[in-house]
């Protein structure tokens, strides 16, 4: 029982962290239509920031605060590249995120070395029923679970999130009604840029992280952003946390070498099955 509780908020923990890149991807794509392929790195410059920073003396909390912010600038920067052109596809836009993501690993190996690197998380320890939980974990839940509350208060209360959200349902009747859609596109890649980065520190204490660290965070954020269709950011959690907790059963009682692989065809069989639903309701509907 205490094992099972131990890896229970592991994954969940590990699954809050892959929602944050989920849910930016998610984001970014109801606004913009662009899968933005830097996600991932967007969590690496955030960690390895906020653990520069760290390495000069400056204290936990302030690190990592900047290590978002500049996490938020680059995905700002990402935005005008991919999408301050006026006219350019979203394939188009696809394809300059992608390489974008490849030139990131020159600079952040030119930056901060090519070899892994971690920073010490909240230390401490709960016991629950038993199971001596670290502490760090449940930080991340909590931040995670503010987050989402706070997104949900952004789409649901405020004027820009019903700007954002009127980009993403119909971009001609928002240039109309005055709203810049490009703007609401470079506010997207920004907030992206931030979730990205929040999710880089608040990993960064629990997996080391290095240049080519992305290519595990973007699939498993994308994964969970499939889940929610690319569009529901409630479904993009939930499918993260199941991604999240799956990877943690399957190494526990498992081999770690294979949580990935069983996590993503969890996740793909999970995928295929509201394919066939949607699919059935549509053929009932004709």
């Amino acid at each position: 029982m205490s094992d099972f509780l131990v890896y229970l908020i592991t994954g969940l923990g590990t699954g809050c962290g892959i929602a944050l890149i989920g849910s930016g991807l998610v984001l970014i794509h109801r606004v913009t239509r662009v899968v933005n392929f830097a996600q991932g790195t967007f969590a690496v410059v955030g960690a390895l920031t906020a653990i520069s920073l760290l390495d000069t003396g400056l204290p936990h909390g302030l690190s990592e605060v900047l290590g978002v912010a500049v996490a938020a600038v680059v995905g700002l920067l990402v935005g005008v590249i991919a999408i301050g052109r006026r006219g350019t596809s979203p394939q188009a836009a696809l394809m300059v995120t992608l390489g974008l993501g490849i030139l990131a690993y020159a600079v952040e190996v030119m930056l901060w070395g090519d070899q892994g690197r971690s920073s010490e998380g909240l230390s401490g320890a709960v016991t629950v029923f038993g199971a001596r939980i670290q502490t760090h974990y449940l930080l991340i839940i909590g931040v995670t679970a503010a987050v989402f509350a706070a997104l949900a208060g952004l789409f649901g209360r405020t004027d820009a999130g019903k700007a954002l959200s009127a980009c993403s349902s119909n971009p001609y009747a928002a240039r109309v009604v005055g709203i810049s859609v490009t703007r609401m596109g470079l506010i997207a890649f920004a907030i992206g840029g931030a979730l990205g980065g929040l999710a880089g520190v608040l990993l960064a204490p629990m997996n080391s992280m290095a240049f080519d660290s992305d290519v595990a965070l973007i699939i498993n954020g994308f994964a969970a952003a499939v889940v929610g269709s690319m569009h529901h950011i409630g479904r993009t959690l939930a499918g993260a946390l199941f991604l999240g907790v799956a990877e943690a059963m399957v190494a526990g009682y498992g081999s770690a070498t294979y949580q990935t692989v069983v996590a993503l065809g969890l996740v793909l069989a999970l995928m295929i099955g509201q394919a066939a639903r949607t699919h059935s309701v549509v053929a009932e509907a004709g």
